[in-house]
């Protein structure tokens, strides 16, 4: 049988699993790869001083922010192509191509940035620059390739390519941690590389035996700019849903120290495995959303439930084991971050909220409102919490913690009225 570009590898196009079985198989993806890249923390705490440790995080966090803005929101882009019945094929080349340029141009813009502004912290290791550069280039180009399946109906296909990048990571950690003790920054930074790697080139196999794909990047202007504007106003909003996440580590290990860098990124990293819930519902809820508008509002009260009882499960469970899952990292560890861990879970609730409120803006094009309100909103976290810091993780994660909450009151009173409003015009 032979395959044309464009269309299935089989007969007639792929078959969509349901929303519930795309989110429910997000949702375990990440989970995988939040308990993996814990696991993986566990042993660098281990193998390496709080310093070396403190850098790599501040790496990692470097990568994904420069992941996030390389995006430029071409997985969004490509959700609502692919929606609207264009070939995926020709969506992903120019997707695949517009992210790969940007990601390369600003990974090697913030290491020059570091080596210039922050030369005490930056690393001059041939190896680190090299990793953190394939970092970047495949963690895009992985988060395009995410919204491309869950466009697809195929999100559930997102477990296995974390499974096995996150153990690929963690089985180098381990053999970092066996034969290199004390270990280097340079040295952590390869083996979290090693799982992002993977991950992206089983995604593409994937894509392959669903649709027939086989990547060939294109530039073309045709291609890129419909994309680009469909993009870049997704793009935006994203930033101000992650950006406080991915900005605070690098400015503690910057600004107050890479130890303050290191006690902050555990809790917030296993909080985060909460927060997925809400924010992989929302990417699913926003894909159902524009393919069929006239069910948005059921779709987007069935989202939130689910957010809410599948991240409040999680955040439980943070809550009652958070110290002796910090325990796991040591001592110090549990002694200063169990406290800010309690307090970040217990966001989760308010952040559901957000990220349904955020879909409903994405489906329906009000890019402007939730903009303005992300903006003003993840100021307020990032000025909030960098005040607290002198007093710790905790009270930096509680001051969080109220300001999201203030903020979810006022997205969730403006989400009933939009909902109202979509209610009566499908009438």
């Amino acid at each position: 049988m032979t395959t044309v570009r464009g269309k299935s590898a089989v007969d007639g196009p792929p078959v969509r699993h349901s929303a519930l079985r795309s989110s429910i198989g997000l949702i375990i993806a990440k989970g995988a790869q939040t308990g993996s890249g814990f696991a993986f923390w566990v042993v660098a705490a281990h193998a390496a001083s709080d310093r070396e440790v403190g850098l790599t995080t501040a790496a990692v966090s470097a990568v994904l922010i420069c992941a996030q803005l390389a995006v430029l929101g071409a997985g969004s882009a490509v959700i609502v192509s692919v929606g609207r019945g264009e070939p995926p094929a020709r969506v992903l080349d120019a997707a695949f191509a517009i992210v790969g340029v940007a990601s390369t141009v600003l990974a090697l813009g913030y290491l020059v940035l570091q080596l210039t502004a922050a030369p005490d912290t930056a690393s001059t290791s041939v190896l680190f620059w090299l990793m953190f550069l394939v970092a970047a280039v495949t963690g895009t180009m992985g988060t395009v390739l995410d919204q491309a399946l869950v466009a697809l109906g195929r999100g559930a296909s997102a477990t296995l390519r974390y499974t096995m990048g996150g153990g690929v990571s963690l089985g180098a950690a381990a053999l970092v941690a066996w034969l290199a003790h004390p270990a280097a920054a340079d040295l952590l930074m390869a083996c979290w590389t090693l799982g992002t790697a993977l991950t992206c080139i089983v995604g593409v196999i994937q894509l392959r035996r669903l649709v027939g794909y086989r990547p060939r990047p294109s530039l073309h202007p045709a291609r890129g700019r419909p994309l680009l504007m469909l993009g870049i106003p997704n793009q935006l909003l994203t930033l101000t849903e992650r950006a406080p996440g991915l900005v605070l580590p690098l400015l503690l290990a910057h600004m107050v120290s890479p130890e303050a860098a290191a006690y902050w990124y555990p809790a917030w990293m296993m909080a985060w495995a909460a927060y997925t819930a809400p924010m992989l519902m929302g990417i699913v809820q926003f894909s159902e959303g524009v393919r069929d508008p006239g069910r948005l509002v059921s779709t987007t009260w069935a989202t939130l439930r689910w957010s809410l009882a599948i991240g409040g499960l999680g955040a439980v469970v943070l809550i009652v084991f958070a110290r002796p899952l910090l325990h796991l990292l040591g001592d110090r560890y549990a002694d200063a971050s169990a406290g800010a861990l309690r307090w970040l879970a217990a966001g989760v609730v308010a952040y559901a909220v957000l990220q349904a409120y955020n879909a409903v803006c994405r489906a329906r094009g009000r890019y402007v409102e939730a903009i303005t309100v992300g903006v003003v909103l993840a100021a307020a976290l990032c000025i909030s919490a960098l005040s607290a810091a002198g007093s710790g993780p905790s009270a930096m994660a509680l001051t969080w913690l109220v300001v999201l909450s203030i903020g979810a009151l006022v997205v969730g009173i403006r989400l009933i009225a939009v909902l109202r409003r979509v209610k009566q015009e499908v009438r």
